[in-house]
Order: structure tokens, then C-alpha cells, then sequence
């Protein structure tokens, strides 16, 4: 006869057996019922198990093979890619990188996967002009004529098919804010109206801005910290956590996420500071509440402003005119006015000549070079000294660099011309390196009064292979609320494997309430299988003991 036991390892009574040849049709199709479901959720508890087992490979293994991708030129035959196209209009050149990303992956609570894109040679789609666009201000009907290679470059790499959905942002920096507001608008109202006459990409006049330093030290602290993953989930114990009290949401708790870094970005006319400000801020006075506005920058990031883990709160600060450029530009005008004041003084000719060149301790060993000014012209010639160097532009406001500053300029035209240094080098960032070596140095020592043997201090200009730019942190603020795109476009979907995952893998206490019910069920389903059997049973005895009385008689 065949026979199935079931048993359970809570209470000791929990065991019977069940004759298949005595149940009936309805107990037949219960019990493959609740073996199907047994089978089901011990599937769905191994799938579970191999989705958490080792979270940290897969993350690993994820972030490598993302590193891989980076480095390979991008797909444009892969439809599901979006670009969005950023131009750097800075002080003293302005370059416009084309970015990628692929869809949304449905988490409302991820960033948009972000990422610069690769020609076919594995090189980054980005290209400079000189000189800035500041340099238009008394012509600014050619603002348009000027930003036409770079526009053109950049359609040239988007698919056509997606000119149309690319966001293309013009923003402006330290340069433009050195100018008169006037001067801003005119050169802003000839890319308004002549840029959408030549392109297709996604652009109003909301896209074409001077950005505050303000703006600037948020957007290149955003990008750092993307690149170095600081906005992800956290994945395990090894990450540097910290509780952060958002002021946007009092009532709620502290919200726990990994640490972010500060940035200290020195660009061509400005410098930017900018770090998170993980506890509460208090003021005494309405005076210094006012004041700490123009500090303090409080943003989300995520594209649901109803969820708070990506809301930042940031102190940022910026100090126009200390930018590497711009201190240089200061310099030459220091040196040319005492050279020129100390000819007259003792009669002498420095500087008048190449042959009697004035001999700049901030440009690199016999590099030559020339300062023009009120229609004169003062030759140079690079002594080399980074000490000297550094007591010269203190005064604009300790060793160290001094290989560089003694360094040949043959020598270092001879690896520039080998290659030798970064791809983003040229001839004027070579030439002035030893300057702004030394300027950056009295910055951040006697400026920002960083001890000297400082060792958190890094230097970033890849990091994971990845640029760091600021324009990085400004598509992802501004693109910021397009996965709600992907979101609702997803929303309409039956699909059934994307249920699974949201209603198994991103929602544990759903799946254990459901867990427990069926078990419950199958609980009180074997109750009701004992009390059935034992009635049976008795109505069997009394059967026998009515046959066994009957014979008896």
C-alpha cells in the first residue's frame, strides 16, 4: 500500500501517515498543493541565499567589470544608451566633454550610472580651445562662432538619432564672473538664440549659465565622490560609515551612509572648497543664519525628493582671484613694474633684450619666455628656484617641487615631446607648471595654514580611470530626476521576473510575512489531517467492535 509520512521537528506529536489508497480525490489534490508549495519556497530560499551569499565578490566583481567598460570605446550602436553633452567655459580655454549612461536600473534609490565617453580608440571624447570665452566681452556676437568647434565635435560623436534627447549644458565659470553682468548677458543671449539654430541638441536658455563659485565647488565635490563611490550603498563593515541628521527632515533619524571627502579644486582664476557638514547647524542671530546661506549648500540628488539618503548638506567657499592663472597674471605685473622701476633707478637694461633677459626664479631652467604690457616687452629667462619662487608671490596672499623648477627646458620639451607626460599636458601648462607648483603651495600652507607634512591631502586627476572633473557633478545634479523617466516607463511593464526580484530580493519582510502564512496554513492543514485520520480510525474501531458483537451473538 503506498504510503507518504510526513514530520515536523517541533512538537514531538507532529507525525502520521498518510495512505494514498484511502484518501479521496479533493485530500489528494491538497496534498500536491502543499508539496508544490513546499517545493517553491525552499527554491525561493535557495535563490535568496545565492543572492546574499557573497554580496561583496559580486559587488567587487561589479565595479571591476565596470572599470573595464570604462576603458573600452563606447557602444553608440547600443540604443539603450542617453548622452548629455557639458562645456567647460573657463578662465583661460573652455572644453566640452560628452557623456553617457545606460537606462535607469530601476532602483529608485541608485544614481544614474554616469560616465565619460570613449572614442574608438579608447581616448576620452573631449576637446579645448584657447582662450576663454571672457575674452569676447567686447564682441560678444562671435560667442556662438567660437563655441562652433566644440559644438561640432560633440555632435560628431552622439549618434544622430539622439541629438534630439541630449541635453547640452554651456556653463560658465571664474572668468565670465569677472566680467560685468552686462557683458555676462550679451555673450549668453548670442548662444541663446544662434546655438539651437546649428544643433539638435536638448538646449534652452536655462542650459546656458555663469555658475557661482558656489555652484562650481558642488559640482566637483559631487563628481569626486561619485567617482569614488561615496554615494553607493553601503556593502559591508570595511566601509567608513557616518550619521547624518538631514535638516530638510528633523522628525526623521539620523541617516547612516558612507563618509564623503572634502575637495580643494584650484582652477584658473578661482580656488573652491567645499566638504560635507554631517551634524546639525545652529545660529545665535538671524545676522549670522543670513550669512552662513552663502556657505552652506543643502541639496538631493535622488530623483524621489520624498527620500532623504542622498540629501547633502555641504559648506562650500570660494576665493575669486586665487586661481593658478590668474596669480600669475598678478605676478608678471609685480615683477614687470619693480624691473622696470629698478632700471630707471640705476640704469640698467634687464629684461629690455633677450640677450639681458630678466631671470624668473618661477619658470623652469632657461625655459625663455616674454611679459607684454603698455606696449612694451619684457623678456624672461626660467632660474628655476622654488624656493625663491615661493618668497616672490607670498606676498600675493618649505621646499618641495624643486626637481621640476631645475629642471632644463629642453629637457622637459623633450618629454613633452615623447609623450612622457599626462595627456591633458601642453606647452603652457608645461611652461608655467613651476609657477603654479609653487603658488599652489603657498596656498595651501600659508594661505589655508595646512601643516606641511599634511598627509591627507591627495591629488585627483584619474581616479579608477575615471577624469574628475566638476563638469562630471553638474550632469549628475542636473540629470538628476531622470530615472523617474525610466522609472515610469518600466512601471508600465508586466514583467514577471522584475516582480520576482522587487517582491523577493528588495523586499525581505514581505517575503517572510509570506513565508510564515503559507506555513501556517500547512500547519493548521496536518491539524485537520490528524483530526481526520483519527475520526476515521474511530469509526474503523467502532466498525470493528459492532462486527466482532455481532458474532458474537
Amino acid at each position: 500500500m503506498a504510503r507518504v509520512n510526513l514530520s515536523c521537528l517541533f512538537p514531538a506529536s507532529w507525525h502520521f501517515s498518510l495512505s494514498l489508497r484511502n484518501t479521496t480525490a479533493r485530500q489528494k489534490i491538497v496534498f500536491a498543493g502543499v508539496f508544490f508549495t513546499f517545493c517553491l519556497l525552499f527554491f525561493l530560499i535557495f535563490m535568496e541565499y545565492q543572492h546574499w551569499r557573497s554580496p561583496l565578490r559580486d559587488k567587487e566583481l561589479e565595479k571591476y567589470m565596470a572599470r573595464i567598460e570604462d576603458m573600452e570605446a563606447t557602444d553608440t550602436d547600443d540604443v539603450d544608451l542617453d548622452y548629455g553633452v557639458v562645456v567647460d567655459c573657463g578662465s583661460s580655454g573652455s572644453r566640452v566633454f560628452v557623456y553617457f549612461w545606460p537606462q535607469h536600473n530601476g532602483n529608485p534609490h541608485d544614481l544614474l550610472d554616469i560616465r565619460q565617453m570613449k572614442d574608438k580608440n579608447r581616448k576620452p571624447v573631449v576637446k579645448k580651445i584657447k582662450p576663454g570665452i571672457s575674452t569676447l566681452a567686447s564682441s560678444p556676437a562671435k560667442a556662438s562662432d567660437y563655441l562652433r568647434p566644440l559644438l561640432q565635435f560633440a555632435a560628431a560623436h552622439v549618434p544622430v538619432t539622439k541629438h534630439k534627447e541630449t541635453p547640452l549644458y554651456i556653463l560658465c565659470t571664474a572668468g565670465m564672473r569677472l566680467l560685468p553682468e552686462r557683458q555676462q548677458n550679451a555673450i549668453l543671449e548670442d548662444l541663446y538664440t544662434d546655438v539651437p539654430v546649428e544643433f539638435d541638441f536638448l538646449f534652452s536658455e536655462s542650459h546656458a549659465e555663469v555658475i557661482s563659485g558656489k555652484q562650481e565647488g558642488v559640482y566637483a565635490w559631487i563628481g569626486i565622490n561619485f567617482v569614488l563611490g561615496r554615494f553607493d550603498h553601503i556593502e559591508d563593515d570595511d566601509d567608513a560609515r557616518v550619521a547624518v541628521t538631514v535638516s530638510s527632515n528633523p522628525n526623521q533619524g539620523p541617516v547612516i551612509r558612507k563618509r564623503t571627502v572634502g575637495i580643494l579644486d584650484m582652477g584658473g582664476a578661482s580656488v573652491q572648497i567645499a566638504y560635507e557638514v554631517t551634524n546639525p547647524v545652529s545660529f545665535t542671530s538671524p545676522e549670522q543664519e543670513e550669512a552662513a546661506k552663502g556657505l552652506l549648500a543643502e541639496f538631493n540628488l535622488g530623483c524621489d525628493l520624498h527620500h532623504t539618503e542622498h540629501v547633502y548638506r555641504v559648506y562650500v567657499t570660494t576665493f575669486l582671484g586665487f586661481g593658478g592663472n590668474y596669480a600669475r597674471q598678478l605676478y608678471e605685473d609685480l615683477i614687470f613694474n619693480n624691473t622696470t622701476a629698478t632700471n630707471r633707478l640705476l640704469d640698467q637694461y634687464m629684461g629690455v633684450s633677450a640677450e639681458s633677459p630678466y631671470l624668473d626664479p618661477c619658470l623652469s631652467f632657461e625655459t625663455a619666455d616674454t611679459i607684454q604690457k603698455d606696449e612694451q616687452t619684457m623678456h624672461l629667462r626660467g632660474a628655476g628656484n622654488f624656493d625663491e619662487c615661493c618668497k616672490l608671490i607670498k606676498p600675493l596672499l618649505n621646499k618641495g617641487n624643486e626637481d621640476y623648477c631645475a629642471t632644463k627646458w629642453t629637457t622637459l620639451k623633450e618629454r613633452f615631446d615623447l609623450n612622457l607626460f599626462s595627456s591633458h599636458a601642453d606647452l603652457h601648462r608645461l611652461k608655467y607648471q613651476c609657477f603654479k607648483s609653487a603658488w599652489m603651495h603657498e596656498v595651501l600652507h600659508s594661505g589655508f595654514n595646512f601643516p606641511v607634512d599634511y598627509s591627507n591631502l591627495k591629488t585627483a586627476q584619474l581616479v579608477y580611470d575615471k577624469e574628475v572633473q566638476w563638469t562630471l557633478g553638474a550632469i549628475l545634479y542636473k540629470t538628476r530626476f531622470l530615472p523617474l523617466r525610466d522609472l515610469q516607463r518600466e512601471s508600465g511593464k508586466a514583467n514577471h521576473s522584475r516582480w520576482l526580484r522587487i517582491s523577493f530580493v528588495y523586499n525581505h519582510y514581505l517575503f517572510f510575512a509570506c513565508f510564515f502564512v503559507v506555513l501556517l496554513a500547512i500547519a493548521l492543514y496536518i491539524l485537520r489531517l490528524r483530526r481526520i485520520h483519527r475520526r476515521t480510525q474511530r469509526e474503523l474501531l467502532w466498525m470493528e467492535e459492532g462486527k466482532l458483537s455481532t458474532e458474537g451473538l
